[in-house]
């Protein structure tokens, strides 16, 4: 894992905390010979996405819509043993759509044609290739993805929470040392809340499908995700 940290933005709220009754507590948190630094900042992660995710199907033609189907039942069983054969867990292959349509148009028009869809989930994104290569040599002809992710999202904002704090409260060290203060202790912490991991791109649809029908599977390229969160802190300096 790669950890970075970046600094977005800083707000500097230096507010003279003396005198006034001291009989009553400050409500932002300082006493009366401190004074409140509120700083913002984020961070940031790379994680290596472990699970892919990607969609496999039969499109079957027949002179009836009964035909059709049937083709169509055949062939997908033997695209769901296929991935099975790879490790592929039943609970993790889904029902995407299943449609029947009268053909209107073109050179099959009169015909009917049968579509299955699965979503296939891979828990081992090095296994991906080889389940994708099993999906095309068992006859799919309906393909698209994998989107790369995480199984545990969390987990990999985690590195970046961290950061992000480490990162507020070294420019909060700064600011004290340049005010001639120190930092006295932490008064509250927000969380900023993060985006979505941004993961690699995904693998084409269309260059998925056209692999040899062996069990080769396509060249997938795993990379890492990026994780930025933020945070907002609020310091109490002191002077020295």
């Amino acid at each position: 894992m790669i950890r970075h940290a970046s600094l977005l933005v800083l707000t500097l709220s230096l507010a003279a905390c003396g005198g006034g009754d001291r009989g009553h507590p400050n409500p932002r948190g300082v006493d009366h010979d401190e004074t409140l630094l509120s700083v913002s900042a984020s961070g940031r992660s790379e994680t290596r996405p472990d699970m892919a995710i990607f969609s496999a199907g039969i499109e079957t033609f027949g002179a009836t819509g009964a035909a059709a189907s049937a083709a169509n039942e055949d062939k997908m069983n033997k695209l769901v043993a296929a991935l099975e054969a790879k490790g592929v867990a039943e609970k993790d292959i889904q029902t995407q759509s299943v449609s029947i349509n009268r053909i209107d148009w073109g050179p099959k028009r009169g015909q009917y044609q049968a579509t299955n869809q699965v979503s296939v989930r891979v828990r081992k994104v090095d296994q991906a290739s080889a389940a994708i290569g099993a999906a095309t040599g068992a006859g799919a002809n309906l393909l698209s993805g994998p989107t790369l992710s995480q199984s545990d999202p969390e987990k990999g904002k985690l590195s970046a929470y961290g950061n992000a704090y480490k990162a507020a409260r070294a420019r909060a060290d700064a600011y004290a040392e340049a005010a001639g203060m120190r930092v006295a202790r932490v008064l509250a912490i927000r969380d900023g809340g993060g985006a979505e991991p941004m993961p690699p791109a995904e693998y084409a649809a269309e260059a998925a499908a056209s692999v040899d029908a062996k069990d080769a599977g396509p060249p997938i390229r795993i990379g890492t995700d990026i994780n930025e969160v933020s945070v907002s802190v609020d310091f109490a300096l002191e002077e020295k």
